[in-house]
């Protein structure tokens, strides 16, 4: 009994030596972890400040891109009520009349369909001057409708002022704007949509309307990963939409 306790003692000596040379490498290993994780917080918050650097670098190019080159703004339109000229011309008009001349002043019917818009004749969004802007409401029918007129219509077209010409030169902008945008931004579209695809040949409504989807889906997209007020975007509003992505107003542009 005196040998096995002894032979006990020397193993239970030999542990605590071991466990000592354990706790040393476990210190080791902590004071290693210790400095790996001043290391990663230090390269974190470097991260993070050039980021913030990068994120004003994008912001100073696209408010100067915005400023100069492709300047978007809201331009106001002088046309009076329906409801107010007739009500001048007419003064025995009963108020039920003058309130349905102003609700049918905000419906637009589109897509087979009439919405309601509290922008239509008030205002309109310009781009790269006060004289190419688009409809508030989305509704590009003036585009196609000119496109069908022509195929029937021989001759050279003298109408400058048509406003299919103004719908397609600021959608032609606007998809500029975009690629260019998203290059800058370094965000990955979801649609490829190139820069030229409203000029030139007359495209037909199916591929006109599957174009001007294309782009409204690519801004909305740049506006989520912007973090815009999803409440200010509506899914037909091209060059609203846009205006809000890259107004000052928007914290996180660059990000």
């Amino acid at each position: 009994d005196a040998e096995g306790l002894l032979r006990i003692k020397e193993e239970n000596q030999k542990h605590y030596r071991r466990a000592q040379r354990h706790q040393e490498k476990k210190e080791k290993i902590q004071r290693h972890n210790r400095k790996l994780g001043d290391l990663v917080e230090k390269k974190a918050y470097d991260l993070k400040t050039q980021y913030e650097h990068l994120a004003n670098l994008r912001r100073t190019h696209i408010l100067e891109l915005t400023s100069v080159i492709f300047p978007i703004e809201e331009v106001k339109t002088s046309m009076r009520d329906p409801a107010d000229v007739s009500s001048e011309s007419d003064n025995a008009m009963t108020s039920s009349t003058v309130s349905k001349l102003a609700e049918a002043r905000r419906t637009t019917y589109l897509s087979g369909r009439w919405v309601c818009d509290d922008h239509n004749g008030d205002t309109s969004i310009s781009i790269t001057g006060p004289w190419i802007t688009l409809p508030n409401n989305g509704d590009y029918s003036a585009y196609y409708n000119w496109v069908e007129e022509k195929k029937t219509t021989q001759g050279p077209d003298m109408e400058h002022n048509n406003p299919a010409y103004t719908i397609s030169a600021a959608l032609c902008y606007a998809t500029q704007l975009v690629n260019t945008l998203s290059l800058i931004l370094d965000v990955n579209l979801p649609k490829k949509l190139c820069n030229r695809q409203f000029c030139g040949e007359n495209l037909s409504r199916h591929r006109f309307t599957r174009a001007v989807k294309k782009l409204n889906a690519n801004i909305l997209h740049l506006c989520f990963s912007q973090h815009v007020n999803l409440d200010l975007l509506h899914p037909l509003h091209t060059l609203r939409n846009l205006m809000y992505l890259v107004s000052p107003d928007t914290k996180n542009l660059g990000r």
